[in-house]
């Protein structure tokens, strides 16, 4: 999977951004540039985050920007990754709601969303990737641990 993120050119790596929905919005630029998603889907997301609230952080430092909502603006099924140097936070009142790790899922029926949660919960479930992937800086850093994980 962190191979593919790179190989599809489905990753970022971005200093910072002004707050959680430029996050969500530079998160989806690599799968809107090469005609995975319409641009109205990543302002889908974060329609969905004012309206439901951070749903999209998993886990302190982790989020996953997805919407079940405006499937007609999905054309392929696929996540892409996004790591941002600053972190943002999304509810001031909730210390635990930042994230610079964004893996952004795009799927075209809910049976593939589930199956896409599934195989990035299993990913997510291995702490020390995750502390490893909160270091990574650039694409070949990612490829590593792609080759180290086997993922």
């Amino acid at each position: 999977m962190l191979k593919e993120f790179v190989e599809k050119k489905h990753a970022r790596f971005l200093e910072g951004v002004t707050d959680w929905k430029e996050a969500i919005l530079a998160s989806c630029e690599p799968i809107i540039a090469d005609g995975t998603i319409e641009p109205a889907y990543a302002q889908e997301i974060v329609r969905c985050v004012e309206t439901y609230g951070p749903y999209i952080v998993l886990m302190p430092g982790v989020a996953m920007p997805h919407s079940t909502e405006g499937g007609e603006l999905v054309h392929q099924t696929c996540i892409s990754f996004m790591k941002l140097q600053k972190p943002v936070v999304f509810d001031e009142n909730d210390p635990d709601s930042y994230a610079d790790l964004f893996f952004t899922l795009a799927s075209e029926n809910a049976e593939l969303h589930l199956q896409q949660m599934q195989q990035l919960a299993e990913m997510l479930a291995n702490e020390q990737l995750v502390e490893e992937l909160h270091q990574v800086t650039t694409e070949a850093d990612l490829m590593a641990l792609g080759d180290k994980y086997h993922l």
